[in-house]
């Protein structure tokens, strides 16, 4: 009996969800978001690179996210009337895993997208949608901290983490207004969509580095 408990620790430690594994997949998305959007980068490495690092990334938002969706406790709350309600808590996390998601939909078609079509409805319009679930779940994530703590706590590490959090939630929002491709098979703007997908990643990766539990207790 005892050799099984021990032999079940390795696989259960693994799929443990921790803040600090939460944190960790954040800054590697992000950094891999960065990269892939860095200046010169694409065309040093190439279409195909950047947007390579961009699916990875992707993939370690989703699996962070999951972590923060697991975290977030149960979706109601009694109210004093009775009745229940959705938890902003859990609302936040939920709406940013549906982002992930997304931008895993539209990491993936850009590897192989082919046509003005594909770019914009299997590209771009996940993109967008995500870029709206990741900007909700932001705004949502500021009124709970408001909330539980206040509006103004410039002393805490939370509270930045918080506000950097949606700083990076909205420059991917004028990311996907620049990456909007038209019908001549032309982005809006190359250069806002790289800029915002690579501010708002390095938002993400300094947010994610200050809710780091070993910082936390520094």
């Amino acid at each position: 009996m005892n050799s099984d408990v021990v032999a079940a620790k390795g696989p259960t430690r693994f799929l443990s969800a921790t803040l600090e594994k939460q944190c960790w997949g954040f800054m590697i998305g992000s950094a891999l978001f960065a990269l892939g959007s860095a200046p010169g980068f694409m065309e040093w490495a190439g279409a195909s690179a950047a947007n390579l690092s961009f699916f990875v990334g992707a993939w370690f938002f989703t699996g962070a996210a999951a972590i923060q969706y697991a975290l977030s406790g149960a979706a109601t709350t009694a109210t004093a009337d009775g009745g229940k309600q959705f938890r902003g808590e859990w609302l936040s996390a939920a709406t940013q895993l549906a982002g992930t998601l997304l931008f895993n939909a539209s990491t993936a078609a850009a590897l192989h997208a082919a046509t003005v079509t594909e770019e914009r409805r299997r590209v771009w319009s996940p993109d967008a949608a995500g870029s709206v679930a990741f900007l909700a779940s932001g705004i949502l994530a500021v009124i709970v901290f408001a909330q539980v703590v206040r509006i103004w706590a410039p002393r805490r590490r939370d509270w930045w983490a918080t506000q950097i959090n949606l700083l990076g939630c909205i420059a991917f929002g004028l990311s996907a207004v620049g990456a909007y491709v038209t019908s001549a098979g032309q982005t809006v703007s190359d250069e806002v969509a790289s800029a915002g997908t690579f501010v708002g990643a390095l938002c993400f990766l300094v947010s994610a580095g200050l809710s780091l539990p070993r910082w936390s207790r520094a």
